[in-house]
């Protein structure tokens, strides 16, 4: 009993302090502004084979320097169908960036990471082959904002989404 208390615990301080930690987030792409996205394309229906956009596409010349926009624990660093080469990192109040589109993967798995860390470059992986090069930029938040839900397309999933705009400006 006293080991279940403990691991609880320990949980319990683990949890707390992913809230605590500041986010400070910075903009990924290197030398990008608020001119190399759409201000308006978070949560943009329709959006392809992905019904919903559920981030933001930064645009950049292919191989411009991505570093990770806040500190975090790197959960996946690899690829996948629709992201292509794409970065996971883990970062304060338990929210997950994610990093799509990459053309080169800079770093690996459980690795630490900060802003001046860089993580990949902008690239055209994925289902972005053939569009100009971007990152595709998304946060994804464990803890479910039930408030956000709404009537739109896929409402039930913009409670675990984060305007990455928001953060950006």
């Amino acid at each position: 009993m006293k080991k279940r208390k403990l691991i609880f615990l320990i949980l319990l301080v683990v949890l707390i302090i992913g809230f605590i930690i500041p986010q400070n987030l910075q903009m990924p792409v290197q030398g990008a502004s608020s001119s190399d996205y759409n201000s308006k394309s978070f949560w943009y229906y329709p959006w392809g084979k992905s019904v919903t956009h559920k981030g933001v596409d930064i645009f950049a010349k292919d191989g411009t320097k991505i570093n990770s926009s806040t500190k975090g624990l790197v959960l996946y660093s690899g690829e996948i169908m629709m992201g292509g080469k794409t970065v996971l990192v883990l970062g304060p109040k338990w929210r997950v960036h994610y990093y799509a589109h990459l053309k080169d993967i800079k770093t690996s798995i459980f690795s630490l990471v900060g802003t001046q860390d860089e993580i990949g470059t902008v690239g055209t992986s994925g289902n972005a082959k053939g569009k100009s090069p971007h990152l595709h930029y998304s946060i994804v938040t464990l803890l479910p904002y039930i408030w956000r839900i709404d009537d739109d397309r896929q409402g039930w999933k913009k409670m675990f989404y984060l305007n990455p705009i928001e953060y950006l400006q």
